[in-house]
């Protein structure tokens, strides 16, 4: 039986060029027409005009960059390399909601293969793979045409990348000042065009971080015990529970009209309903709080090679241990002992390469019991991570239904994100409480204190906005409003003289911010360094 011979399709260069350029520069580019449609606002034939052109500069940039490619064979290579680019980002723009920016491209790389694998639903894999892949494929698979004798190809693509030049030209003379009035007035609408908006982003990340291998910085040289704090045989031991993707509004103890913090509100903690995050993902927030850089002043670069509190800590001689549950500590517990408990991968606590976070209290109290002095102890965990908030709680704190059990979760209803949400922070105010308990079960010399806080916070919907890491600048207050709250015991209360009304006082009326983490810690914990500011310790004020 003969084979039927399979004939790869034909076109010009030309044709190439101009076809792919149409499809990258138009349909790759949807949501971007669709937010420019919103903001121009398109009401009169002149504005319809500004709109139209839109399309037919995306085209003409595409165009001559991919025919410049052309004279070194690369268009192939470049078309598919925006073609790729751009439908991906397109993808997640339009269903998250997210900005392309040199922190979205942090976060992807900061992202670990659990969390990657819960972004990949059949909706992705059916729009990319059609809109990506299928053209990617084509466009390799396309033969050229000879071109007749008579016509030169080079002068023929020399005469494309003219004819481009000039529709730029005749663009900018007709409507220049109104691109200039939608783009400086919407500075974040660029980072929604493809492919530039990835290429600037990994140029960008790629530049920020060139400086990442310096010399490492040394902070806070001068530290030392508090002898007033630490006098044997009493010993102090503190948490700090770092949280993930918690938002303040959903809090009971901020007010929320849900009991999503039965536990915590009986254990006499101190709640602070105002506080703001560092930034809006993991990768600047963990850094920021750590470092002892304002969030206004602070310096991604520097922060990468210096050492911040925990250095601080250990180097006064206190007993430090980062227990990781979410993907890694982001550089700020590099030269201390830290481990990663989603690697032991217990059958009770862990799926598919992601674990409950009660794994993080695994072995805690052998390890507390091997520390012979002051010891703080940093929990980090997965929190409210999305998109599958359903795997971040046990069956048993399922209260809320119906539920979104599904990581396509711009598919449930409001309802239905917001029960199953709201569920990992009950989770959360477990997981909290059962910290505060392990600390209330030790020796009477043991001198206990706890801090939680979230990273950042998260976006369920509102205005189509889903999940986190918009620029701090624009990004809704549900990202940037995070839960906070200190516990103190009897013990440290009454022998380092500490206020609990002032606290309670301060925490209803004023405003604070991971910024006051960094000397809060160290006057928690009592370590006297130069580095320590008092203005920015919570407890400084009620200290009698």
């Amino acid at each position: 039986m003969s084979r039927i011979p399979l004939r790869r399709p034909e076109m010009s260069r030309l044709t190439f060029l101009l076809l792919f350029s149409v499809y990258i520069a138009v349909f790759l580019n949807l949501i971007f027409y669709r937010q420019v449609w919103v903001l121009l606002p398109v009401n009169s034939a002149y504005t319809l005009a500004v709109f139209l052109s839109m399309p037919l500069v995306a085209f003409s940039v595409i165009n001559i960059l991919a025919t410049l490619a052309s004279f070194l064979w690369l268009e192939r290579v470049v078309v598919v390399i925006f073609i790729l680019l751009s439908a991906a980002t397109q993808y997640f723009i339009w269903t998250y909601g997210i900005i392309i920016d040199r922190s979205m491209i942090a976060n992807m790389l900061d992202t670990t293969p659990a969390e990657s694998f819960a972004l990949m639903t059949p909706q992705l894999l059916l729009t990319i793979g059609l809109s990506g892949i299928a053209m990617a494929i084509f466009a390799f698979v396309v033969k050229f045409k000879k071109s007749p004798a008579r016509v030169n190809s080079l002068v023929v693509r020399c005469l494309n990348i003219g004819a481009s030049i000039v529709l730029l030209v005749l663009i900018a003379a007709f409507f220049y000042k109104d691109y200039a009035s939608v783009f400086r007035n919407n500075k974040e609408l660029i980072k929604s065009l493809g492919p530039s908006n990835s290429i600037s982003a990994l140029w960008s990340y790629n530049i920020h971080h060139r400086m990442d291998n310096l010399p490492l910085v040394k902070l806070g040289e001068d530290a030392k015990r508090d002898p007033a704090m630490h006098t044997p045989p009493n010993k102090h031991l503190t948490i700090l529970i770092v949280g993930e993707t918690s938002r303040g509004d959903n809090f009971g103890l901020s007010g929320y009209d849900r009991d999503t913090n039965p536990l915590l509100s009986k254990d006499d903690v101190v709640y602070f309903p105002k506080t703001t995050s560092c930034g809006t993902a993991t990768a600047i927030s963990v850094p920021c709080m750590f470092s002892g850089m304002p969030r206004k002043n602070y310096d991604e670069q520097l922060a990468h090679h210096r050492e911040g509190l925990l250095d601080i800590v250990q180097r006064a001689g206190i007993s430090v241990l980062w227990n990781e549950n979410d993907g890694g500590c982001k550089g700020a517990c590099d030269r201390v002992p830290h481990q990663d408990m989603t690697k032991l991968d217990l059958a009770d606590y862990c799926i598919k390469g992601e674990c409950q976070d009660d794994i993080l209290f695994h072995d805690l109290q052998k390890y507390i019991n091997s520390v012979p002095e002051d010891g703080l102890i940093v929990l980090h965990t997965i929190g409210s991570h999305g998109p599958t908030y359903y795997n971040r709680y046990p069956p048993q704190f399922r209260k809320f239904t119906p539920t979104c059990d599904t990581n396509e979760i711009q598919t449930c209803s409001r309802e239905q994100l917001v029960n199953t949400y709201d569920n990992t922070v009950l989770y959360v105010d477990y997981i909290v409480d059962k910290a505060i308990k392990l600390l209330q079960a030790q020796p009477d010399n043991v001198i206990t204190s706890l801090v939680y806080l979230s990273d950042h916070g998260e976006s369920l919907g509102e205005n189509g906005v889903y999940l986190h890491g918009l620029p701090y600048s624009i990004a809704p207050d549900a990202q940037k409003h995070i839960p906070m709250l200190i516990w103190l015991s009897r013990q440290y209360q009454t022998r380092h003289a500490v206020d609990y009304r002032c606290l309670k006082k301060r925490a209803a009326t004023e405003d604070f911010s991971q910024d006051n983490l960094f000397s809060t810690m160290l006057g928690l914990v009592g370590v006297q360094t130069s580095e320590y500011h008092a203005a920015d310790d919570i407890l400084a004020p009620c200290r009698g």
